[in-house]
């Protein structure tokens, strides 16, 4: 200190005192977040929205069994009757969704995505009402006792979504799309028992950006919702667990062509969708003009499908994808095809239901059907990369197909292979279908498509969030 000038003095004087003020300004801060009563409240409303979360993708769950369970007894015990009945559920739930609930058809991952993106809350609202909610619910499980091919885990999603923002609501909280991201990354962990595919797919489907304010919101919710699916239906593996592993170099030589598949037909599969719902063209374009007897037309095509195939191509697969994947059950070779052409009928008829199940069974048919071409290789682990190659395909999400595949199984012998197949699936898809599906849908909803009234525009031309 001997070589210290006066002019040095001040300077050290003004550094204490920054630092002093840097810790009072610290310690104010920290008496704010422990003792304010509106961060208590912020963090109250979020765990009882996260519990509530939970309980409803179980009970969705169970509904949406009881229903899938419903109809097979109905093919089962009258094999013709779906040609009756099949049609007329499609034109009743399309005529119900569109003149009651417009915000219901569909996946529901869309209409988050434009609630997300809307700052009008008469907007959100009408996307993520209770009465939205719970017609999806009814509406969806109606749809798998019809014998669609849709699944619960896109609309359980929305559910989410719903519930957290009513909880808000509810609550006075004025900022709300926290809330929204959150229920829905607690939807899909509590829908797949996958928390970390949860988080994921909040990060990388809905919010393609994370501001670092909700992560504690996002992972807290996803934690609170699956250990409610945990603690009622248990620490399950959504397909069972399966021990395939890549042994030898040449196994190597599937990641490659399932890529290709699966970003071929997941790409083609979404322009499909999204031409016929935006963009149609020809016989369809004058069909759709009449969009319940649109929708009658595909749920019959469906039922015939569907009775061709001995029920293979209704429902969400799920049962003879484990079959196949789990139990090592033989399936056959025309179920991921029939699969493919029932879900794009569903899903285009404009009645509620997802994507997600459906995807992950095509994926898994088709391949079952090409395992044959690698006679070197254990045909699980074919169809566990076609499984991931198509979803990221057709969601072009390929971060959360991997971990989704790989929590849905407990498989992490394949992590590589099914990294690497995934990303360069999503890739192709990409130069086959340039917007992510659920993107192009969404757009419907935040591109000036809103009626007056404030629900959204859901005619012939426009699409409706499938």
């Amino acid at each position: 200190m001997a070589d210290e000038t006066p002019d040095d003095k001040p300077k050290m004087g003004v550094r204490k005192l920054s630092r002093t003020r840097r810790l009072r300004g610290s310690m104010r801060r920290y008496r704010y977040v422990s003792l304010s009563r509106r961060v208590w409240m912020r963090r109250a409303v979020f765990i009882s929205g996260a519990l509530l979360v939970g309980l409803a993708a179980v009970g969705f769950a169970g509904i949406a069994n009881r229903a899938q369970d419903l109809y097979s007894y109905i093919l089962t015990t009258y094999p013709m009757l779906p040609l009756v009945m099949t049609p007329a559920c499609f034109a009743v739930l399309a005529y119900v969704t569109m003149r009651w609930f417009p915000a219901a058809a569909g996946s529901g991952i869309p209409q988050v995505i434009a609630a997300r993106k809307s700052s009008d809350q008469l907007h959100v609202r009408a996307l993520l009402g209770w009465q939205t909610t719970v017609a999806k619910i009814v509406m969806t499980a109606l749809a798998l006792a019809a014998g669609a091919s849709v699944g619960r885990e896109g609309p359980t999603v929305q559910v989410g979504a719903s519930v957290m923002f009513a909880v808000a609501t509810v609550a006075g909280l004025g900022r709300r799309n926290g809330f929204v991201l959150a229920g829905s990354a607690a939807g899909i962990a509590a829908a797949f028992n996958a928390p970390i595919a949860g988080i994921l797919f909040a990060i990388e489907e809905l919010a393609k950006a994370f501001a670092g304010r909700i992560n504690d919101i996002v992972i807290g919710s996803v934690v609170i919702a699956g250990a409610v699916s945990w603690a009622i239906l248990g620490n399950y593996d959504y397909f069972g667990r399966v021990d395939a592993d890549i042994v030898r170099m040449q196994d190597w030589g599937a990641v490659p062509i399932c890529a290709l598949f699966g970003g071929v037909l997941g790409g083609l599969f979404s322009v499909a969708l999204v031409s016929l719902l935006r963009k149609p063209f020809g016989i369809v374009a004058v069909i759709k003009r009449q969009p319940i007897i649109f929708a009658a037309l595909c749920g019959l095509l469906v039922a015939i499908l569907s009775i061709a195939t001995a029920g293979y191509a209704s429902g969400n697969g799920y049962a003879e994808t484990r079959a196949s994947l789990v139990d090592g059950q033989a399936i056959p070779w025309w179920f991921g095809l029939a699969k493919l052409v029932s879900t794009l009928l569903s899903s285009a008829s404009g009645i509620p239901g997802g994507l997600f199940s459906p995807s992950l069974a095509v994926g898994a048919g088709i391949g079952s059907m090409i395992t044959p071409i690698f006679t070197f290789a254990d045909p699980r682990v074919i169809m566990l990369l076609m499984t991931v190659g198509y979803f990221a395909g057709v969601v072009q999400s390929p971060l959360t197909a991997v971990v989704i595949v790989m929590e849905m199984t407990s498989d992490k012998n394949m992590v590589i292979p099914l990294m690497a197949t995934s990303l360069f699936a999503a890739g192709i898809s990409r130069l086959i279908s340039r917007e992510p599906i659920y993107h192009a849908l969404a757009r419907g909803y935040y591109a000036s498509v809103f009626r007056i009234h404030g629900t959204p525009d859901v005619s012939p031309g426009s699409p409706s969030g499938r």
